[in-house]
């Protein structure tokens, strides 16, 4: 099993920046993903990181999010840009292992305008 505990969520304005963590625990994993749901939507993957550090984004998100690895802390960070209203959701961080997917209990991103 894998034990996942997200942080950095909040509320900022529109243009600000953000930066979640998601740090783990427990079995080894092979990609961490990163998720997000705005109320009554359903839940959309933002981006992955694999464990060589390998990433790929929603189009949504690119050129915007960066998703980062510290090994030393088993942390992997999303690191938020230029957000944008749409952007408000809970963000989620979900770990892929070959026994199935472990998620953490999400945090919430609010940006307004």
């Amino acid at each position: 099993q894998v034990q996942l505990v997200e942080s950095g969520g909040g509320s900022v304005q529109a243009g600000e920046s953000m930066r979640l963590s998601c740090a783990a625990s427990g079995s080894t994993f092979y990609a961490i993903g990163w998720y997000r749901q705005a109320p009554g939507k359903q839940r959309d993957l933002v981006g992955t990181i694999t464990s060589g550090g390998s990433t790929n984004y929603a189009d949504s998100v690119k050129g915007r999010f960066t998703m980062l690895r510290d090994f030393a802390k088993n942390t992997v960070y999303l690191q938020m840009n230029s957000l944008k209203v749409e952007d408000t959701a809970v963000y989620y961080c979900a770990a892929y292992t070959l026994g199935g997917n472990y998620w953490g209990q999400g945090t919430q991103v609010t940006v307004s305008s």
